[in-house]
């Protein structure tokens, strides 16, 4: 079918592969970053802008950094409303707020139109390897209509809640864990390390008790290798965990350790490391330990 494809970042580009190598035509539109590599030879055709590629799909896939970016690529001047087709699917796989995500699905509803929030979580790594856990939030129907797209591009895949923002909900939560697990990883690496030990022994140890996590098998070896090149960068998870907070402040939850973590998120970025790898949060921790792991 034609799908369009609004943000062939570092994620949206392997994942529109994956459709377009399933057989289906990927319309999009540019903004200042000329198409991927990986997509040149695949059916892919650029258009001139959000409301030209809704014009010639009938489902319509949004994947960009955060929340004022959906805004634009919908609703702004040229955006997807203006050229919405009857029934269309408009799918946004980004992570954004979820009180804006119902905002812009009533929009979208109300031009006759289905909406979908499906943000994902696997990083760079999953979206290459079409293994992307896929959170959703939307009608039933919608869900079904869309699934034999999403399977091309994860393996799990949930629909949280029939009311739009569950999905980006489901993020959120799902972004606090993983910082705090990364938290956590470096300050116990960093504490091993500045005891005398040799992080990656203790690494290998911790992996075969109950410490064990994807966090301590994946980060912690971007930690002790010192290779923070961004599967998932500190400037994104900063901004989903300032979802987090702005969130709990509306629902009146305490979020402290998240608070925490986000601090220690800003600190790495104020020093440089904005466009790290998530796992370069080791290094604020190290500053503040007058200690380098290596």
């Amino acid at each position: 079918m034609d799908i369009g494809f609004i943000g062939l970042g570092v994620m949206g580009a392997p994942m529109a592969g994956h459709l377009a190598g399933a057989g289906h035509r990927i319309h999009t539109c540019l903004n200042t970053s000329p198409l991927p590599d990986a997509l040149h030879g695949a059916s892919v055709k650029v258009l001139g802008s959000p409301a030209e590629v809704a014009a010639a799909c009938d489902t319509i896939i949004i994947m960009v950094p955060d929340t004022p970016d959906v805004i634009r690529v919908i609703r702004d001047e040229n955006g997807l409303l203006e050229g919405l087709r009857e029934g269309a699917l408009v799918i946004d796989m980004s992570s954004i707020s979820p009180i804006v995500t119902a905002e812009l699905a009533g929009l979208v509803d109300a031009k006759g139109g289905q909406y979908l929030d499906a943000p994902v979580s696997g990083g760079e790594v999953g979206a290459k390897a079409q293994t992307l856990t896929i959170m959703v939030g939307g009608p039933q129907q919608a869900f079904d209509r869309a699934l034999p797209l999403l399977q091309l591009m994860g393996k799990n895949i949930t629909l949280i809640g029939t009311h739009n923002g569950a999905g980006q909900t489901c993020k959120i939560a799902n972004q606090i864990i993983v910082g705090l697990n990364i938290e956590a990883v470096a300050e116990a690496l960093v504490f091993a390390s500045k005891a005398g030990c040799d992080p990656a022994i203790v690494r290998q140890a911790l992996m075969g008790g109950f410490a064990s996590s994807k966090i301590l098998e994946v980060h912690a070896e971007r930690m002790i290798n010192r290779t923070f090149n961004p599967g998932f960068r500190i400037k994104l998870h900063q901004k989903d965990l300032n979802l987090a907070l702005e969130s709990a402040r509306a629902l009146g939850v305490a979020l402290p350790n998240t608070a925490t973590c986000q601090e220690l998120f800003n600190a790495a970025s104020a020093n440089g490391h904005a466009d790290a790898d998530h796992s370069a949060l080791v290094r604020a921790l190290e500053a503040m330990a007058n200690h380098e792991m290596g």
